[in-house]
């Protein structure tokens, strides 16, 4: 029997799996090892768990839409248009249960599919142990099983995917019932009657949002001048406005100092000195690596200040022999850009043709009403000076299928090079952007022109139509550039 590579990957998200499925199709001998189900905190807790609730949130917010709008009228008793009432509610405990029976079912799907390609999966905590060995350069890793029983692996390479968790203050520590982390909203049976998201990043901007179309009177603390401070300027604008039309409370240079459970209600004391209270409060104050504990310093790995692991473009660490991936290296909490960190190392270690990652053809997107999605280079980059660029954004209320479905709010917005034309960067501000922003992907990943984004045929009357309607202005642009030089 000839050499088999040996990997073990500790941690099952999309990091871990994808690398294991890679890894066992190129013929290696894989083992995972995860404490708490595949997918990880990506399918278990966070990204399947929140977009599920947040597909109910879209289809509140619809009907809430629906008579002013598109003339719908719900049953008997919708109320005239002068009378703003709900016609409809919602189960939140019916809802959080199918939340959670849809994550363990894409958990098990998960584990079926790595399990099929002929890997190991074992359940416990591992971590590694010591440097290579001199004589075969192998890594040890020393797995704590969940029956107490501890194995020890030997492995050619490791890869380390072992995601992030909800950063915590000391003055706000969550107790699972009145004062939540995101990982225990699922555990609500009924609605919060006044809910206080602290933090206005995308997972603050999307839970607020969520539950604000759920029926919840939600208050936003913002320690920032705006919400969604890290995302396009234009776009949150567009989502600060939205949120404020609906009725939140979006309170910006806010900080918040300390939280306090009272009865059935908490307190939220501000930095200058103001109170608010509600019935809940959600912490989403940003995420901490999973790193402590793993022998990882010893091993030699390298970890960043803010003690994420230092990985190079083919996700290597500083460890001969040992990879990492996912939210425990800080390179952008996407699944989507872990998944392609994992596959990148098992490609790289086992010798099989693999292109470093690139961060400036990932697409991501904020998952509020309306999405905002994007790609490439931003506008930040050009105001930075970081690239030279040209910049045309349209609004959607232009487009006659926007019309059609009384959609208000939003854009499509282009970046190209002058000159050449090129496509290096898109922001899609509607309903389902996560959609529209792929042919936008395609271009910047393809360095297409915007004459070729122009002249390809889209559908009349569609959204899509937007992108192709920003591309001919483009193109104007640089013709007109092209003239006068």
């Amino acid at each position: 029997m000839g050499y088999v590579t040996r990997i073990v990957i500790i941690g099952g998200g999309p990091g871990g799996y994808e690398a294991a499925l890679v890894a066992a199709q190129l013929g290696a001998e894989v083992t995972v090892v995860d404490c708490d189900g595949l997918g990880g905190a990506s399918v278990l807790t966070d990204c399947v768990p929140s977009k599920t609730l947040i597909a109910t949130a879209e289809v509140m917010t619809t009907f809430d839409s629906s008579y002013e709008e598109l003339g719908i009228i719900v049953a008997d008793d919708t109320p005239p248009l002068e009378r703003a009432a709900r016609v409809v509610g919602v189960d939140l405990g019916k809802v959080n249960r199918r939340v959670k029976r849809l994550a363990l079912a894409q958990s098990h799907d998960i584990t079926a599919s790595v399990t099929r390609a002929g890997a190991r999966v074992m359940r416990g905590r591992g971590r590694l142990d010591g440097c290579q060995t001199a004589a075969d350069g192998s890594r040890c890793v020393v797995v704590e099983a969940a029956d107490g029983t501890t194995e020890r692996l030997t492995a050619d390479a490791v890869l380390v995917a072992t995601g992030a968790r909800p950063r915590e203050l000391e003055d706000a520590l969550p107790d699972g019932e009145r004062i939540l982390n995101w990982t225990q909203v699922y555990d609500l049976d009924e609605l919060p009657e006044e809910l206080i998201v602290v933090g206005s990043g995308v997972t603050g901007a999307e839970f607020a949002g969520a539950y604000q179309a759920l029926g919840s009177t939600v208050t936003l603390v913002s320690s920032r001048d705006r919400v969604l401070p890290g995302e396009d300027p234009d776009a949150a604008a567009v989502l600060e406005d939205v949120f404020r039309r609906r009725g939140m409370n979006v309170m910006a240079r806010s900080r918040a100092q300390s939280v306090k459970r009272i009865g059935d209600r908490v307190e939220v004391a501000l930095a200058d000195g103001r109170v608010i209270t509600g019935t809940h409060c959600l912490m989403a104050v940003g995420a901490i690596p999973n790193t402590s504990g793993m022998g990882l310093e010893e091993s030699g790995v390298k970890l960043t200040d803010s003690g994420h692991i230092w990985t190079d473009k083919v996700s290597r660490t500083s460890a001969p022999g040992v990879y990492a991936a996912g939210d425990v290296t800080g390179i952008f909490a996407l699944a989507s850009v872990a998944a392609m960190q994992g596959r990148i190392a098992m490609y790289h270690f086992l010798g099989d043709a693999v292109a470093p990652l690139n961060l400036k053809t990932v697409s991501s997107n904020v998952f509020t009403d309306p999405e905002i999605a994007t790609v490439g280079y931003t506008q930040a980059d050009v105001d930075n000076k970081r690239i030279v660029a040209n910049v045309v954004k349209l609004p959607l209320l232009r487009n006659p299928r926007a019309k059609m479905q009384g959609i208000r709010d939003g854009f499509v917005k282009l970046f190209c090079r002058p000159g050449t034309g090129i496509v290096v960067g898109g922001v899609v501000v509607a309903p389902k952007a996560s959609e529209l922003i792929h042919p936008i992907s395609i271009a910047v990943d393809n360095n297409l022109t915007v004459e070729q984004i122009a002249n390809a045929f889209t559908v009349y009357p569609s959204l899509s139509g937007s992108v192709a309607e920003v591309a001919r202005q483009l193109h104007t642009r640089k013709a007109a550039e092209a003239d006068l030089g």
